[in-house]
């Protein structure tokens, strides 16, 4: 029996829950995880059980503690998917609505209005986000119009707003605390990357009471303690850490100085560079807090998002009747190349660098040789070319060359995208031999919070270099330029 304490790390994401009982050697001792279900009522809408959410949580706590009876946990740590949203009942702890997920479209039409009467600028300087319906701010809006009395509970102290951090955290703590992180916060357009705090007229801009929201606490501090009978854990386990997954994958990474880009492609992807200090961008990226110390410094980062990546390997897997990504991959490495397809898949609008929320997915270059692998492959190419449309804008941004790129989470596995990735962005690929880069970092923040010096696994990276002739590669991207042209002018014509 293992007598060093290990940090239970959990990574709650939109596609599945996962929990890690995690080393000081950055082993992983055990891990569980649970399918989540993503229900989509009207279209453009995504959203998901809070309930849910919270049960799977629980239930995976309970299984790590049920295989490995004896082990001392130094405390909890949570990664999250981020800009998901909820709202609760302060007394009851029950939601009020389902939770409207990051890749829900609900709060366009107000999002609309919003650049329409010009404050885009006015967001954007206080927020480093760009007007989309991607950010929590719109959407808590719209869920207190749409629940009945909600405004008026509101004012009365009744209910609470959170991401999923703080979601987990009040349900952890048995409503004890109703706090966020930094980096979570930075992620919900009502934060001032200035100030560092919560923002009054963000607030009045998206018409969102302050007193419905978290307090704010860096992403090391002081989260409270786990409360007796909630779930398998003793009372009194530490909440050590709390991080947004992507923030959490680039500290798994080690990134903290510019030049270095990771990208964590999992349901979407996120691309995340390190940055001295706020970084006003001018290509559509946003500016983000990636993570904070309860020594007071703040890491700084610039991030662009795309809302659909490893979703359009599944999305493309079902439209052509196969039985998993894996089929799909098999069947695109039936043809040398796509014969001409290009897929934009604009699903959920296009996020970064485009930001055009009424964009939809198209399949254009067709002939009548076309067959099923040429649209399996051009699927795995159009994760790899919004990607690396980010990519140069991160450079640009940072007038920065880059000439390599990490990579994470659950698609990143597959070979054939590292490589057209190296192939279509011209750079170096490296997959780093982390597993579960979202755990694994707020793990590793937890364990230095509790005195705990970890590691994140084996840093040696399976590399993949640029193999596709110049030629090819400019091809490819002009007929991919074209279409996500087409696809804008549709949206906005």
């Amino acid at each position: 029996m293992m007598s060093r304490p290990v940090i239970l790390a959990i990574d709650q994401g939109t596609t599945n829950t996962k929990a890690l009982l995690v080393a000081a050697d950055g082993s992983v001792l055990q891990s569980r995880s649970r399918a989540m279900r993503v229900h989509y009522p009207q279209p453009g809408w995504a959203e998901q059980s809070a309930s849910d959410i919270w049960e799977a949580v629980a239930a995976l706590i309970a299984e790590l503690v049920a295989a490995a009876p004896g082990i001392p946990i130094a405390g909890l740590a949570i990664s999250n998917q981020r800009e998901t949203i909820v709202l609760w009942d302060a007394r009851t702890g029950r939601p009020l609505a389902p939770a409207a997920i990051w890749q829900c479209g609900r709060s366009a039409s107000r999002c609309a209005a919003l650049r329409t009467a010009g404050l885009e600028h006015e967001i954007v300087a206080r927020s480093g986000l760009s007007i989309d319906p991607l950010f929590p701010a719109a959407k808590i809006a719209l869920l207190l119009d749409a629940v009945p009395g909600a405004r008026e509970r509101a004012a009365r102290g009744e209910i609470r707003c959170g991401t999923i951090d703080s979601w987990l955290l009040w349900n952890l703590t048995g409503g004890g605390v109703h706090a966020t992180d930094h980096s979570n916060a930075s992620r919900t357009q009502l934060f001032n990357l200035d100030t560092l705090d919560w923002d009054a007229e963000l607030a009045r801009i998206f018409d969102v009471p302050m007193a419905i929201l978290p307090k704010i606490v860096p992403s090391d501090g002081t989260f409270g303690t786990i409360a007796p009978d909630v779930t398998a854990l003793p009372g009194g386990v530490p909440v050590q850490a709390l991080l947004g997954d992507s923030h959490a994958a680039l500290y798994a990474h080690g990134i903290s100085e510019p030049g270095r880009v990771k990208a964590t492609i999992g349901t979407g992807s996120s691309l995340m560079a390190a940055t001295p200090g706020r970084v006003r961008s001018s290509r559509g990226l946003s500016s983000t807090i990636a993570w904070s110390r309860r020594d007071g410094s703040v890491q700084h980062a610039l991030e662009g998002n795309i809302s659909v990546s490893g979703h359009a390997v599944a999305f493309a897997t079902s439209l052509l009747g196969l039985a998993d990504g894996a089929a799909l991959t098999a069947l695109a490495q039936q043809v040398p190349d796509s014969g001409g397809v290009t897929f934009i898949p604009a699903l959920a609008g296009l996020g970064a660098p485009h930001w055009q929320a009424g964009a939809r997915g198209t399949i254009s270059g067709m002939t009548l040789a076309t067959r099923p692998a040429h649209v399996a492959r051009a699927t795995i190419e159009a994760v790899a070319l919004q990607i690396g449309d980010v990519l140069d804008a991160i450079a640009a941004d940072l007038d920065h060359s880059i000439a390599a790129l990490s990579i994470d989470g659950g698609a990143a596995r597959n070979d054939l995208l590292a490589q057209m990735l190296a192939d279509l962005t011209g750079r170096t690929i490296l997959r780093p031999t982390i597993a579960e880069a979202s755990a694994m970092g707020v793990a590793m923040l937890a364990a230095a919070a509790s005195g705990i010096e970890m590691r994140a696994g084996d840093p040696v990276a399976t590399r993949f270099d640029p193999a596709m002739p110049t030629h090819d590669r400019n091809r490819i991207k002009r007929n991919w330029r074209h279409a996500v042209a087409g696809a804008i002018a549709q949206a906005t014509g």
